[in-house]
């Protein structure tokens, strides 16, 4: 009898192109690598315009052009409206990309709806993730001078009462640093443990 054999041909996922918030780049391969999203290829933008929001909406216009000339067809956007007042919103239409939905990574990685509904409790908070726990010193105190002028610290901070830590990953060393960070600026300190929230569907459906 003689055998047929058979190629059985895989259909490869498109190559999707992430332009991401450096802040979150830890997450976004961490995601990739759990759920096998090996067609992803991320480009991300410094995470100090996490300070400076008027920097996101032309960086991305900048990294969506470089993209397209790279011949990307599929491009995501993995920010967050991050302060951009709805410019980045409106490049994306402009555009034809999707971002991830919701005002800023803190709504995301708490879930959009759980932070939306605890919003009146949280008026108050000052938020911080994984990435700013570790960097708390470089994007908080040095860019506010808190160092040279301790004294600016009520100015910046006297309106919050509490610090709260939504952490991605369960990490006692960071769960200190977040301690720190809230005993420094006079804050009661909160833990939540969020994982990566919204963060993961979004980076699936893209």
């Amino acid at each position: 009898m003689e055998k047929v054999s058979r190629t059985i041909e895989r259909t490869q996922p498109e190559k999707v192109h992430v332009i991401g918030c450096g802040a979150i780049a830890r997450e976004i391969l961490a995601i990739c690598q759990a759920n096998q999203l090996d067609h992803v290829d991320l480009a991300c933008l410094p995470a100090i315009w996490h300070n400076t929001p008027d920097k996101i909406t032309p960086g991305v216009r900048e990294a969506i052009v470089r993209a397209r000339q790279e011949g990307f067809q599929r491009i995501f956007v993995a920010y967050a409206d991050c302060g951009t007042g709805g410019h980045l919103d409106r490049l994306c239409e402009e555009e034809g990309v999707e971002r991830i939905p919701g005002p800023h990574c803190y709504s995301f990685f708490a879930g959009n709806d759980d932070f939306a509904s605890r919003w009146d409790d949280d008026l108050t908070a000052f938020f911080l993730t994984d990435f700013l726990a570790r960097q708390f010193e470089a994007f908080v105190v040095e860019p506010l001078g808190l160092k040279r002028h301790p004294e600016l610290r009520d100015m910046y901070f006297g309106h919050y009462r509490k610090l709260v830590y939504l952490s991605q990953q369960e990490d006692e060393a960071l769960q200190a640093k977040a301690k720190e960070a809230a005993d420094y600026l006079g804050l009661e300190y909160e833990y939540r443990f969020t994982g990566y929230g919204d963060l993961t569907a979004s980076l699936r459906s893209a």
